[in-house]
């Protein structure tokens, strides 16, 4: 079975309680620690050694200190007696996705030729935002090869103003 597959009831389980209780960003953090201790070596070889459901997650819980509340620990006990404590990196993604659908976010990629004013940066993520009917947070990064434009990446939309996609489309359209 895929880990998302075996991930995402844990995570929707922890999101709606998460959700309920008003504590998502905390639970984003719980589950973000828990699943970096899952991913130190000596934890994956006390994972997947013989110890029982138990003992496993009383040395897990002893690692993780204060840093999980007692819900936090009851989902890792319960992510202990069904031996799912591996896929805590793919419940804290699934989490993740919720909590961005939650607050109806979306990350865009902007590439352009130059560094963007705050300004342009501003008219951009507005321009987005009501495009996508979303908020929407701007990773911005330069690329001299773009010679000029912009290249907006956002989800699975994808806005090509460089004036490289522009001689590409241009060269396309002369050949057919």
């Amino acid at each position: 079975m895929e880990m998302k597959t075996i991930a995402r009831p844990y995570a929707k389980a922890a999101f709606d309680f998460a959700v309920e209780k008003k504590a998502v960003d905390n639970w984003l953090s719980m589950l973000s620690f828990a699943a970096v201790v899952v991913q130190n070596k000596e934890m994956d070889e006390v994972i997947n050694s013989n110890l029982n459901a138990e003992k496993m997650a009383d040395v897990f819980l002893a690692v993780c200190g204060e840093q999980l509340d007692e819900q936090g620990q009851n989902l890792i006990k319960a992510m202990a007696a069904n031996g799912r404590l591996s896929v805590l990196p793919a419940v804290v993604l699934e989490f993740a996705a919720m909590k961005a659908e939650l607050d109806r976010e979306v990350e865009a990629d902007v590439v352009s030729a130059a560094k963007l004013t705050k300004q342009q940066m501003a008219k951009i993520q507005a321009s987005l935002e009501t495009r996508l009917e979303r908020k929407v947070k701007l990773n911005c990064s330069v690329d001299k090869k773009l010679m000029a434009g912009i290249i907006i990446k956002a989800g699975d939309m994808v806005i090509d103003g460089s004036v490289r996609g522009r001689l590409s489309r241009l060269a396309e359209t002369l050949q057919s």
